[in-house]
């Protein structure tokens, strides 16, 4: 089929999508990063016998990492509030609404999880050490709130597993089957010169 272009004219530039903000796009991925290091660092700990002198050390990086993924949650909502996301894309109306419930899950069990985390450790007794920098007190030792929390931050885990793998798949029913742009509004633009280079 011949070329559409005219002979020597500039070739049809590339599709232009409204992105996110740098800051939501850089609070993004350094949430991914996190919450993809947080993740091992329970299992190995958790997998350590008792008297293992890494175990603790596992846990306190564990917890550190959980409360800064809590942070930068926070941000993120406040960011988004104050800086509106780009439009959504043309997608079945019934699959909009389930990626957006998933998103907002995903922003609540990235709070709920560190909050409960760090409240099952404190009203065991214990002192969380932020990446050993300063220390954040526990409470006074409490076996029924301990019990609570321990049963929600479990419970929890499995809410982050189904809804990081969904995320995940509608990413990539995104890019591989759709390919309509989604990935790259969370991507930093990039320079059609260089592009038109490679």
């Amino acid at each position: 089929m011949p070329s559409t272009v005219a002979p020597g004219s500039a070739p049809r530039p590339a599709p232009v999508f409204p992105r996110y903000t740098r800051t939501a796009q850089a609070l993004h991925w350094l949430t991914s990063v996190l919450v993809l290091a947080v993740l091992p660092l329970a299992w190995v700990a958790t997998s350590l016998a008792r008297d293992e002198a890494a175990k603790p050390v596992l846990f306190q990086f564990h917890k550190s990492v959980g409360l800064t993924i809590f942070a930068l949650v926070v941000a993120r909502i406040l960011w988004r509030a104050f800086n509106p996301p780009p439009p959504e894309v043309s997608e079945p109306a019934g699959l909009a609404r389930v990626a957006r419930i998933s998103h907002w899950l995903l922003y609540a069990v990235f709070l709920l999880m560190p909050v409960s985390g760090y409240l099952l450790s404190a009203f065991n007794g214990n002192t969380t050490q932020y990446f050993y920098l300063f220390p954040i007190p526990g409470f006074e030792k409490n076996e029924a709130l301990r019990d609570v929390f321990r049963s929600a931050h479990l419970a929890g885990q499995w809410a982050v597993y189904a809804l990081v793998l969904l995320h995940i798949a509608g990413t990539a029913w995104h890019v591989a089957i759709r390919r309509d742009g989604v990935l790259d509004r969370m991507l930093p633009e990039q320079d059609p010169r260089r592009l038109g280079r490679r």
